[in-house]
């Protein structure tokens, strides 16, 4: 197992050109690299997401992806702005703000109380 150098997690999408918008424009992650409407890479904090074209009526499965924040209200706000659909949940340790890419994949940033 030491030859494996990174990973990464691919979401299946409907379609690309969207995926590609969602997750550099409104989230603003850097894309790394594109091969058409084959397979595209975006690099977040601390995680590679890749993009492949789903086949078939297949829907998303069981993955969400959750980044850590500092200033989720912030955040949030932005998002909304950007005509994303956020769903804040206070839990005791730690804040949530729930949506959902343009596939239905759900996503999430947390903040943790001090």
């Amino acid at each position: 197992m030491r030859d494996i150098k990174k990973g990464n997690v691919t979401l299946m999408v409907t379609n690309m050109d969207r995926a590609l918008k969602f997750y550099t424009e409104v989230l603003g992650f850097s894309l790394k690299e594109r091969y058409e409407n084959n397979w595209a890479e975006v690099e977040a904090p601390g995680i590679s997401i890749c993009f492949h074209p789903m086949k078939g009526n297949k829907g998303h499965g069981s993955v969400s992806l959750g980044f850590q924040v500092k200033n989720i209200k912030e955040l949030s706000s932005q998002l909304e702005q950007k005509g994303v659909t956020v769903k804040i949940v206070d839990e005791d340790y730690l804040t949530l703000a729930q949506f959902s890419d343009p596939d239905g994949t759900p996503l999430y940033f947390a903040e943790m109380k001090k």
